[in-house]
């Protein structure tokens, strides 16, 4: 749930992640407090706005973010009153005075009394220290078993007054070899702006992320403006573009039956949880903090 802003106009935005979330009658059901929380609050609003391609079965709901992906995120942390700390790159977890020392790849280490991971499972693999020898074998090779796709997305941002005349929002593409999905991601959230121009976020095919996976950005970014114009001939050139590298994409084999969660260790508490532990998309990431959150109460 990446949203990026134009370095020209910070209301200009793209979702390079997640483009629209979709939920089946059971998670209507089951997550109900969820979505009536994020749609009474604007946060999400059902997607109206055309989709060609767009496989769907009968009786599922899709939502849209106005303000993007990211502010799905974001409202939740408000909402915690969580001390949010970014760009802290974790490489060692050790158990010290009955409390978990985490340290960065700065150098710097904090103790906490108990530490949730969500990152992806080979990450959680290649962390250090006292964690490599609390992990089971059975646990290690639980978290081995899962694997992701790898994609690239760019965001193009155009100027102002710029029209694109299309008559979808977004489009799958079933056969291209290069790019397998574009969004108009203003004409997706219905987003209409005098103050700014018209965003478009492509996406890779899985095949090209991993074949071009050691690439540079920029020698993709060329690669897929290029196979754009054949899509989208006439284009104008963008004012700004964000290429982003996704080596951790959509979950494709989760740990097996789907628990929500890995607990590693109970006095102090640690334990892992993610899309990788349920499935990949926002209702695996709601079951999988659910199942987190139990594990959790039983320990407090």
């Amino acid at each position: 749930m990446i949203t990026a802003s134009s370095p020209h106009n910070p209301r200009c935005t793209a979702d390079l992640g997640a483009q629209y979330i979709t939920c089946s009658p059971h998670y209507v059901k089951e997550h109900q407090n969820f979505y009536e929380e994020l749609l009474a609050h604007g946060i999400l609003k059902p997607l109206t706005s055309p989709i060609e391609g767009m496989k769907g079965k009968e009786g599922d709901c899709n939502f849209v973010a106005p303000q993007g992906f990211s502010s799905v995120i974001k409202y939740y942390l408000k909402k915690s009153g969580a001390e949010v700390f970014l760009k802290h790159c974790v490489t060692q977890i050790h158990l010290k005075d009955n409390k978990w020392e985490v340290s960065t790849d700065t150098g710097s280490a904090e103790q906490f009394d108990l530490v949730i991971l969500t990152m992806p499972a080979p990450q959680v693999l290649e962390l250090q220290g006292d964690i490599v020898n609390l992990i089971s074998e059975r646990q290690r090779e639980q978290l081995k078993s899962v694997s992701y796709s790898s994609r690239y997305a760019l965001g193009l941002f155009y100027e102002v007054g710029m029209k694109i005349g299309v008559p979808w929002s977004c489009r799958y593409l079933s056969s291209h070899p290069c790019i397998c999905f574009i969004s108009i991601d203003n004409k997706k959230r219905n987003i209409e702006s005098s103050e700014c121009g018209p965003s478009v976020v492509i996406q890779t095919t899985v095949p090209f992320g991993v074949q071009h996976l050691e690439a540079s950005e920029a020698d993709v970014q060329k690669l897929m403006i290029q196979q754009l114009e054949t899509i989208l001939p006439g284009l104008p050139q963008p004012v700004a573009t964000i290429c982003h590298k996704w080596i951790y994409s959509q979950v494709t084999s989760s740990v097996s039956n789907r628990p929500g969660q890995m607990t590693l260790h109970l006095k102090p508490f640690l334990v892992c949880g993610g899309d990788g532990f349920t499935h990949s998309n926002f209702n695996g990431c709601i079951s999988s903090a659910l199942s987190v959150m139990k594990v959790l109460k039983r320990y407090i």
